[in-house]
């Protein structure tokens, strides 16, 4: 295989309508079929590298992953949304340049990138299953039929399905009916972060707000004040028909009943 892609040593490549970038010419037309060849940008590529980063814990292997591409760089802006790209021997993980690049599809059923995206599905099949309690083990096959009819999709639409959009399908596959752990606590967090912080003193104030209470605390308030003032008048009453102290110790004054607080 790097007999045939070594005389691919440059392409020029233009931004598509739907901003991603496609290839529109390359060095060995012979080889290289262009239509609907896609390309990875930069900022894409960073994105995969940390999606795959979870997955070593589940057998991913980095140098599957390095085989699978042609790395290129910059060389020349053309202008009207085109770029050229030459070819770089700069390592995919380890290179601080800003790098293109292109899956290995000469060969789409046993080349490098075929191995890659069976690889990355094995490895996601793995980590969804050591991380959910499903009823019944996921498989490699049902997760490559879900994602095989999505792409038929497309083809009958007939869009290209583009390399980044189909391997991230796989990175961020997940069952009908459920949703990755860190997706719930991200959206709590948002809710809580809408939610202002208030001291002591803001507090206060905010209980002691007549506007903000419910009817159910006005009319506890009114019946409170009520008994109170009852409990009151009653008092009062009951202080001037209050006979004097007996001579018998023994009796003793009744005690007032406590209305609810």
């Amino acid at each position: 295989m790097a007999k045939a892609t070594s005389t691919l040593e440059w392409c020029i490549v233009r931004l598509g309508d739907d901003h991603n970038w496609w290839v529109n010419e390359t060095s060995d037309p012979v080889r290289w079929d262009v239509d609907g060849l896609s390309i990875i940008d930069p900022r894409q590529l960073s994105h995969l590298i940390e999606l795959v980063d979870p997955l070593r814990d589940y057998g991913f292997d980095q140098d599957v992953m390095e085989r699978a591409f042609i790395l290129f760089r910059i060389e020349k802006d053309l202008g009207a949304g085109k770029v050229r790209l030459k070819r770089t021997k700069e390592s995919l993980f380890e290179s601080e340049e800003k790098l293109f690049v292109l899956p290995d599809v000469l060969d789409e059923e046993n080349g490098p990138y075929a191995d890659l995206l069976d690889l990355l599905t094995r490895c996601r099949v793995k980590m969804l299953n050591d991380l959910f309690d499903f009823e019944s083990k996921l498989t490699v096959d049902e997760v490559e039929d879900e994602l095989r009819e999505a792409q038929n999709s497309h083809f009958i639409e007939g869009r290209a399905v583009h390399s980044f959009d189909e391997i991230t399908a796989i990175l961020d596959f997940m069952p009908a009916g459920y949703e990755s752990d860190d997706e719930k606590p991200a959206k709590s967090t948002e809710e809580d972060d809408d939610l202002p912080e208030l001291d002591e003193a803001e507090e206060e104030k905010l209980k002691n707000d007549e506007s903000l209470k419910w009817d159910d605390d006005e009319d506890s308030g009114d019946d409170g004040e009520k008994k109170s003032k009852d409990d009151d008048e009653e008092k009062e009453d009951g202080d001037d028909d209050k006979p004097a102290k007996s001579e018998d110790e023994d009796e003793k004054p009744r005690r007032k009943t406590r209305g609810k607080r």
